[in-house]
C-alpha cells in the first residue's frame, strides 16, 4: 500500500499509463465528458472533492509541459487558481469554452471533481522529467 501521494487505485493506475504528450482533464462537476473517455469520478457532493486539491495532487505526481483552459476562466476564481500554479503548469493555451470542450475526446482520462466554480476545468499535457 502506498503511504503518500495519490492512493486512489483507479487514479494511480491511470497516471501510471501516461506518457509524453498524453493529456488529462481535471473537471468541475458539470463539464460534459465524452462517454468513451475513462472517468475517475471523485465527486461526492457539491464542493467535495475540490478542484484545487485534485489539481495539486496531480501536479505532485506528473510532469506537465502545458495546459489548456477556457478563456472564460480567467475572469473568475478558477483563473486565480491557474495563475497561482503557473510555474507548475507549463505553457498556457486559452480557448473559448466551446473549443475547450471539443478537445475532450482526445484526453487519456478525465478526473471529475465536486467543484461548482464556473470554468474550473483544465487539460494537462504531460511532459518528461528530463
Amino acid at each position: 500500500m502506498r503511504h503518500s501521494g495519490i492512493v486512489h487505485a483507479q487514479l494511480a493506475h491511470q497516471i501510471g499509463l501516461l506518457g509524453h504528450t498524453d493529456r488529462v482533464v481535471v473537471a468541475d462537476m458539470g463539464l460534459p465528458l465524452p462517454r468513451h473517455v475513462p472517468l475517475i469520478d471523485l465527486a461526492l457532493v457539491t464542493g467535495t472533492v475540490p478542484f484545487a486539491a485534485v489539481l495539486d495532487a496531480l501536479l505532485d505526481e506528473i510532469v506537465v509541459q502545458g495546459h489548456v483552459i477556457a478563456s472564460e476562466a480567467l475572469e473568475g476564481v478558477a483563473g486565480t487558481w491557474f495563475d497561482e500554479r503557473a510555474d507548475r503548469l507549463g505553457l498556457r493555451t486559452t480557448l473559448d469554452h466551446e473549443s475547450f470542450k471539443q478537445r475532450l475526446p482526445q484526453v487519456a482520462f478525465a478526473v471529475r471533481t465536486g467543484e461548482a466554480t464556473p470554468y474550473a476545468n483544465v487539460i494537462l499535457e504531460c511532459g518528461v522529467p528530463f
